[in-house]
């Protein structure tokens, strides 16, 4: 090797270590949903005087789908900071979107869905095509 290689950034070194893209732990929206989210706000929903509204099948609101994929992604991208990640994702994504989401104004604002206290939220399977596990892709 010539000493102008040295300075390559292509470098050629066949013991060189490939940086791992980071696998999603969580497949889809649907499944960080169903298998995360719900349980963490085991928060008491329904209509009329209730204070919070949750709809099980939160995949038909389009708000509610968008805002969801925001909070499923950013907490795959700060699982990965041990340090402060978790708390990122708290202050800067869950507690912005979810009083949002279970608002009685919110998208959810005319649900009939409910639940007793402590019980993981409403949920209803979507349908198997709207949410493919991005794992696979």
């Amino acid at each position: 090797m010539t000493d102008i290689d040295a300075f390559r950034d292509d470098d050629g070194d066949e013991n060189a270590t490939a940086v791992k893209e980071p696998t999603l732990f969580y497949g889809s929206a649907d499944e960080f949903v169903r298998e995360r989210l719900r349980y963490m706000y085991a928060r008491r929903v329904g209509p009329g005087n209730a204070s919070f509204r949750w709809a099980a099948r939160w995949w038909d609101y389009p708000e509610a789908l968008a805002r969801i994929d925001a909070l499923w992604r950013a907490w795959e991208h700060l699982r990965l900071d041990g340090a402060t990640g978790s708390s990122t994702w708290w202050i800067e994504h869950a507690d912005h979107h979810m009083p949002i989401l279970m608002s009685p104004e919110g998208p959810f604002a005319k649900s009939e869905d409910k639940n007793n206290a402590g019980e993981p939220l409403p949920y209803e399977a979507p349908p198997v095509e709207l949410f493919p596990d991005m794992r696979k892709n």
